[in-house]
């Protein structure tokens, strides 16, 4: 997992970014906000969401599928992690 921790800053502030949206919708709702302003806060989360998703996706294919010297066991257990994700993410 030494590609999760070459990138932990940065993933850390994507997390805390989706954070303050999610707050933000909070807030909305709160004080009775306009919906569309409260739907393109959604849809906010959503894109956020999905390019992190995309980020970690990406990610575990290069490393643990693509990576040369992987072991033919290891490479099948990298594509099974990742489809097992994809279709998690897509239900």
């Amino acid at each position: 997992m030494s590609h999760i921790h070459q990138h932990k800053d940065e993933l850390l502030n994507r997390v805390r970014r989706i954070a303050g949206q999610v707050q933000a919708v909070e807030k909305a709702l709160e004080g009775d906000a306009d919906c569309a302003k409260t739907l393109h806060l959604v849809a906010a989360i959503r894109g956020a969401v999905n390019g992190l998703m995309e980020q970690f996706i990406e990610a575990h294919a290069r490393e643990h599928v693509a990576l040369a010297g992987l072991r033919d066991d290891e490479r099948a257990q990298g594509v099974e992690e990742l489809l097992q994700a994809i279709r998690r993410y897509s239900k």
